[in-house]
């Protein structure tokens, strides 16, 4: 049986454990429906940290508590906050230089990380919190998630990667509707539109997910890391240089363990059993 630990975050605002190679790491401010918070972002950066080099994790898990994914960046925080939203009276070019410092530490590290990360949303995701869902590799919701930028409504330009992210799942001209408008969309629609893989019944969201979480957990491991940076380079890359690393990372994983017990497995209609490696 696979041992289970916890990921030390340093808050409650963000809880993590390990358990049959599945890292899940758990967004946990109900009260305010998951809203971001400094020590949220710190403990997701450092929880992200350890699930990403630790040889016992094959997959991640990003979630929240109390039937919502993430509402965003905390307004009512923003409320109470100086004019450059930083809170600290430091001037707009050391909130700018700390936010991008944020942003690359927890959506652009599960967007980089070499193994694939799964949204798992229970509720709605919104604003910087819909970036985060964005960022991953996959997204599962619940049939009454629903997911919305929200930025025009409180007169922000975006953050958190949600535009690059969105442009490259579904496109410029749909992405420029759901930020210009900011309109609510729900989980069957957001299915539709591609943003979101699956939808579960609300009950069965959880274990849908950790079965998908723990399939991929005890996969070709190798595979996986270079099949993400082959897709994330595909998104923004050039054709030539997508191809180029393709064949590269196609013969590296010919010469792999996992694969070579793979083929055996094939010729022998069994199951393959990975080791990473």
């Amino acid at each position: 049986m696979s041992e289970s630990r916890t990921i030390e975050t340093g808050s409650e605002d963000i809880l993590g454990r390990i358990e049959n190679r599945i890292a899940v790491l758990t967004m946990n401010r109900p009260k305010r429906r998951n809203a971001l918070s400094g020590e949220m972002l710190v403990g997701l950066e450092r929880a992200l940290i350890e699930a990403e080099s630790s040889p016992d994790v094959g997959c991640v898990v990003l979630t929240g508590t109390g039937g919502a994914f993430c509402a965003g960046g905390d307004v009512k925080g923003m409320a109470e906050s100086s004019g450059t939203g930083s809170g600290t009276g430091r001037g707009i070019d050391d909130a700018i230089h700390r936010q991008r410092l944020a942003q690359r530490g927890t959506a652009g590290r599960i967007y980089e990380m070499p193994k694939p990360v799964i949204a798992m949303l229970p509720g709605a995701a919104a604003g910087a919190g819909l970036g985060l869902a964005l960022a991953c590799d996959l997204r599962f919701a619940s049939e009454n998630a629903i997911m919305t930028t929200a930025f025009a409504n409180i007169g922000f330009s975006g953050d958190w990667g949600g535009t690059f992210f969105m442009t490259g799942l579904i496109g410029a001209a749909k992405t420029r509707e759901l930020y210009y408008l900011s309109e609510k969309i729900s989980a069957v629609e957001a299915e539709r539109l591609g943003l979101v893989n699956r939808v579960f019944a609300e009950d069965q969201l959880e274990k849908e997910t950790m079965a998908i979480a723990q399939r991929i957990a005890t996969g070709p491991t190798v595979a996986y890391r270079y099949m993400k940076e082959n897709i994330n380079r595909a998104v923004s890359g050039d054709m030539g240089e997508c191809m180029d690393l393709e064949a590269t990372h196609h013969v590296h994983t010919s010469l792999t363990r996992d694969h070579k017990a793979a083929v055996q497995a094939f010729i022998e209609k069994k199951k393959p059993s990975f080791e990473g490696r």
